[in-house]
């Protein structure tokens, strides 16, 4: 004979009609969404940091370059994405850094 698992069913709704369903271990150990933060500039892709042209406490303007990140043999521009201050650098040139990595902060 079979043993019966005990197999809970959660509410999943669609539109306007509600499913029975079991949630899967991938589903339940998923990162979770966090707003971006607009005054960190992190690496989307993993890399290295090329160059760096800014300095702790120096006032940029919009567009202007912050750094170069070399990822897969291309070389990336990264910018400022609007005026303000540099306020901490987390890079070195030269360092390998991966996916998600805080480079700069910068304020307003």
């Amino acid at each position: 004979m079979e043993k019966k698992q005990n197999i809970e069913l959660v509410d999943f709704p669609i539109l306007v009609r509600k499913y029975k369903t079991t949630l899967t271990r991938k589903f339940m150990n998923r990162k979770f969404y966090t707003e971006p933060n607009p005054n960190e500039i992190k690496s989307y892709i993993p890399g290295t940091v090329i160059k760096i042209f800014v300095k702790k406490e120096q006032k940029l303007k919009k567009g202007n370059t912050l750094l170069i990140l070399e990822a897969m043999k291309m070389k990336n521009e990264i910018n400022m994405p609007f005026d303000g201050k540099v306020v901490k650098i987390n890079v070195k040139e030269g360092e390998k850094i991966p996916k998600g990595t805080v480079m700069v902060e910068i304020s307003e």
